[in-house]
């Protein structure tokens, strides 16, 4: 692959990666709500305290709601990038969605317990990492859905391509 296709494929698949991540966190979103309604567990503002922490900025009694979702909705699409590179890669199908899973997980735990807003989810309350892995495996699964069905417009991913061509991990079978 020329050069400048091989830039085009990563673009184009970091582009689809920030569209997957806005409709997967509008599904989580919705979810939430829908989650928070039933159990009447109030809105959590941890995502608008993680960011005034990261920005250095001294913690408030009065939490913007503004904050709170552009913090939750930009970490959701930021990472969608890496989510549509993997599909552009050839990672797509339930195992990719799991594997991001873990990603989205990871990300938020390391941004709240570096800033000092959370606490490591095995001292939580059982309840509360049901909620919150539910809640990110519905955004890892439409972020994955939609992702995979956009890039497979485009064929298979050099991964994919491999996995055709000799089962395995092998140094010696690339894409063309």
């Amino acid at each position: 692959m020329p050069t400048d296709r091989i830039r085009m494929h990563w673009t184009r698949s970091a582009a689809v990666g920030l569209v997957s991540g806005a409709v997967g966190v509008a599904a989580m979103t919705v979810g939430e709500k829908v989650e928070q309604r039933c159990t009447g567990r109030p809105d959590s503002f941890v995502p608008a305290r993680t960011l005034r922490r990261l920005r250095g900025l001294p913690d408030t009694n009065r939490l913007s709601r503004k904050a709170n979702l552009g913090m939750h909705v930009g970490q959701a699409i930021l990472l969608g990038t890496l989510r549509g590179v993997m599909a552009g890669a050839g990672l797509r199908g339930p195992w990719a969605s799991a594997m991001f899973l873990v990603v989205r997980l990871t990300n938020d735990q390391t941004l709240e317990n570096a800033t000092g807003v959370g606490a490591p989810p095995w001292t939580w309350p059982r309840d509360e990492v049901v909620v919150d892995v539910l809640h990110k495996a519905v955004y890892a699964g439409t972020t994955g859905a939609v992702a995979d069905a956009l890039a497979a417009r485009w064929g298979p991913g050099p991964g994919q391509v491999h996995a055709r061509r000799r089962t395995g991990s092998v140094h010696d079978v690339g894409p063309p």
